[in-house]
């Protein structure tokens, strides 16, 4: 914390940023002569970039922001952290002292443990293969389509209606699917199994099904022998990259020596985890298998500023799917600037993700639907590196008191839904505005895992925060949509908003909500939009004497 305050003050909050997109573009120095197709199976070619991506998770962004944030808090310390020797002169390059010998040996450390690792996965393979073959029941899946990364609200939850906003809904009438599915299956193991039309949705531990034939349990064990020792000679003499990714080659193996008709139609990854592409999709895309990349979301882009749009966001320009699922043709042009003009891009409108079968509360004729963005605690955020200061607990609390007191006067209900439950991480002074703010009389409280869809239409009108996808969400609906911003540091033609009005100010916010067809407006409306101007209210005063403005 004090290292972010060392920036703030020196007006270079963007420092930490700008080694993380450094990084992203930064090659390695992966020799192709030196990269072992046994290794790296169908995705040899790709050697430098999956190497990369791999690393981008496991090692830069908040890893990385803490280690950088650290040095800066102390004067004249170190960073200290495990870097390839390219990343390190990236990292000094951008004005950083790197502690030299301790970030090698660190660096030796992690990748040795990772090779550790990569023995214990091709272990674990085995056993696996070897219960599966002497198993006696086994579980028939047919054609089937997997779902990577998903959690339990990901998954069909029908409210009373029979409808449900999750992402296999969605994808089974989705006309692009995969046109015969016998199963959809995902990782959230625990879950009961469930339906959509018919078609039963199963959670299974792996994406591809264990070997299952004392022939392919021999050769893969074969490889897993072969492939440790020749990882370990390679670690030795300094060629770390196949150490680094034994445990995903071996992943990989399974697919290569797997039956084809094991594997699932379709592989979808969301964007969650857009950096990685993993190791083993090359090989399931060369038998036959479908990978596809989806956006659940629209909120990927940096604000612009007022000298122009900045750089692109860490990660992205190390992306390489093979297919992209996108919303509109504002996020396909997003992607074709971090991947170019030759990526396989379809635009297929709104993309459901996560829902709940909780009920909704009951709802007036008039009400404006409201989402905003939770600012998270200081000691969260500003590990983020984050450089465009805009989810704080200053705009985050005016936004919400600035849009209750106009609807209060407007006689409308103000539809309050979060974006997610995150407990104790949300920033303290915001926790204590929501609580007085839940209370007051035309607020309504909607459970954050309630689909934003079913709050949108149940509402007259919607107002988002800068950028989340609710506002799409309701314009694809049919509902007047537009993202507010209290502070006015939005610029109204940020591509980001994806031709959504962006609305700055109370003043403006009021206007706007005047021209929504058959609104109620009262005579003392400009008094509300007057209060809605200042940013410390009632609400708030409680705290700031409590906690002397801290």
């Amino acid at each position: 914390m004090r290292g972010y305050r060392i920036l703030k003050d020196s007006n270079s909050l963007g420092r930490i940023a700008d080694v993380n997109r450094a990084l992203t573009t930064q090659r390695l120095d992966i020799m192709e002569g030196h990269v072992s197709k046994y290794i790296f199976g169908e995705g040899v070619g790709q050697a430098e970039i999956v190497c990369r991506q791999y690393l981008l998770v496991w090692l830069a962004g908040l890893k990385l922001n803490r280690a950088l944030l650290h040095a800066l808090g102390k004067p004249g310390s170190s960073v200290v952290h495990y870097l390839p020797p390219e990343w390190r002169k990236t990292v000094q390059k951008a004005g950083f002292k790197i502690a030299r010998l301790r970030t090698a040996l660190l660096w030796n450390a992690f990748v040795g443990m990772m090779l550790a690792y990569g023995v214990l996965k091709i272990g674990k393979i085995i056993l696996d293969g070897i219960n599966a073959t002497f198993k006696i029941s086994r579980q028939q899946l047919g054609d089937y389509v997997y779902f990577d990364g998903l959690a339990a609200g990901n998954l069909p939850q029908p409210g009373r209606d029979g409808r449900s906003h999750d992402i296999m809904s969605w994808y089974m009438q989705w006309a692009g699917k995969e046109p015969h599915i016998d199963t959809l299956c995902h990782g959230s193991i625990g879950t009961e199994r469930r339906a959509v039309n018919g078609t039963l949705v199963i959670p299974i531990p792996d994406p591809v099904p264990p070997l299952r034939s004392l022939s392919a349990l021999s050769s893969f064990t074969t490889w897993g022998i072969r492939a440790t020792v020749f990882a370990t000679w390679d670690f030795l003499r300094g060629r770390w990259w196949h150490a680094l990714l034994l445990n995903q080659a071996a992943l990989a193996a399974r697919v290569c020596i797997q039956n084809s008709e094991a594997l699932a139609k379709e592989y979808l990854f969301n964007n969650s985890g857009w950096i990685y592409r993993p190791l083993w999709t090359y090989a399931a895309e060369k038998r036959g298998s479908r990978i596809t990349f989806y956006f659940y979301s629209t909120n990927c882009e940096a604000f612009k500023q007022p000298d122009g749009y900045p750089p692109l966001p860490y990660g992205w320009e190390a992306m390489n799917w093979p297919h992209y699922l996108v919303w509109d043709e504002h996020q396909a042009d997003f992607v074709r600037r971090v991947v170019g003009d030759t990526g396989n891009i379809d635009v297929v409108g709104q993309i459901w993700f996560h829902c709940s079968a909780e009920e909704l509360p009951a709802i007036g004729s008039k009400s404006v639907a409201v989402f905003d963005v939770t600012p998270h605690r200081s000691s969260r955020y500003q590990t983020l590196g984050v450089a465009f200061e805009f989810y704080v607990p200053e705009i985050c609390i005016a936004f919400l008191q600035n849009i209750q007191e106009i609807t209060r006067c407007a006689g409308y209900s103000m539809l309050w839904k979060r974006k997610r439950k995150i407990g104790s991480m949300a920033h303290p002074r915001y926790r204590f505005f929501a609580d007085q703010l839940s209370r007051v009389e035309n607020v309504i409280i909607v459970d954050p895992d309630i689909s934003a869809n079913r709050v949108i239409e149940k509402s007259t009108a919607v107002i988002s925060m800068p950028f989340t996808s609710t506002a799409l969400i309701a314009r694809e609906l049919g509902k007047p949509s537009c993202y507010y911003d209290p502070s006015g540091m939005v610029q109204k033609d940020d591509r980001a908003a994806h031709g959504i009005e962006i609305v700055s100010g109370p003043e403006e916010l009021n206007a706007w909500l005047r021209n929504i067809p058959d609104g109620l407006h009262t005579k003392d409306q400009g008094i509300c939009v007057k209060k809605s101007g200042l940013i410390r209210n009632h609400l708030q005063e409680e705290y700031f004497q409590k906690h002397q403005g801290g």
